[in-house]
């Protein structure tokens, strides 16, 4: 691994270990300090649909706002890519095993840190979500012949990318439940420590936007690494009846951006 001058001064003579993989400049390393100190260093392609460097931002104003989000200590890019270092969380991943293993714990936990996390006022959030854009975004996607039939999760695989594009505009929600949004509320990109969430991770597409958003993907999540039968607990553990129109608007939408 070669990285650039302003990030190797905070961890010469770190350990790294390759955490995350999504593409060949698209990583996440562990690096681990004599003392035994942990800092994780992410990388993206130059010009990546989400930049790092707006992540970053987004880091910085979550932590002043009191959202448990690792510490940005250098964010920076160079022509071919883009790099940000954070300081290391509590908590273990809740794709661990550990965690896995008692989904029964997970999911309340896992629906109980979003509702904290949505309980920031969205007055006071700068960063429009991609959920506010959305069907333009996948519409310039669609047209651009940056979605395809493979990107799609199975259960849009039978579309395709013109008329995922139809189903999502005939899906469209009449209004928004406005809150801050996570944008990825995956299960990887949750921390567990004492049976409840500890911390939250990959921020790129931080920002307000309707609720569902984050609730649709979340109770998706749980389906993929936990398998069928859990969205039910995770609705009821966050406090909201199920809405099967704004839960498939944003699941389609999740499929059709970056």
């Amino acid at each position: 691994m070669q990285i650039p001058a302003q990030i190797a001064r905070y961890v010469a003579g770190w350990r790294s270990e390759l955490a995350w993989e999504s593409g060949p400049l698209a990583r996440t390393w562990r690096l681990t300090g004599p003392g035994g100190a942990q800092r994780y260093l992410k990388s993206a392609p130059a010009g990546a649909e989400v930049p790092l460097r707006g992540e970053a931002v987004r880091m910085r104003w979550a932590r002043r706002n009191g959202l448990p989000v690792p510490p940005v200590v250098v964010a920076c890019s160079d022509r071919q890519a883009e790099w940000l270092l954070t300081e290391a969380l509590p908590g273990r991943s809740a794709v661990a095993q550990e965690n896995l293993a008692n989904p029964e714990a997970l999911v309340p936990a896992l629906a109980e840190g979003l509702r904290r996390f949505h309980q920031v006022p969205p007055d006071e959030c700068p960063f429009p979500c991609w959920a506010e854009t959305g069907l333009a975004e996948a519409g310039r996607r669609v047209g651009a012949g940056l979605v395809t039939t493979a990107d799609l999760h199975p259960e849009h695989a039978h579309l395709s990318a013109a008329a995922a594009l139809r189903e999502l505009e005939r899906l469209r929600p009449d209004g928004e439940d406005l809150v801050v949004c996570h944008g990825d509320y995956c299960l990887p990109n949750v921390l567990i420590s004492g049976g409840a969430a500890s911390g939250f991770v990959d921020l790129g597409r931080l920002g307000v936007a309707d609720r569902w958003l984050d609730l649709a993907i979340g109770s998706w999540s749980a389906t993929w690494n936990l398998g069928p039968g859990w969205e039910d607990l995770f609705f009821a553990s966050y406090g909201v009846a199920r809405d099967d129109g704004r839960i498939a608007f944003y699941r389609l939408l999740y499929d059709l951006t970056p």
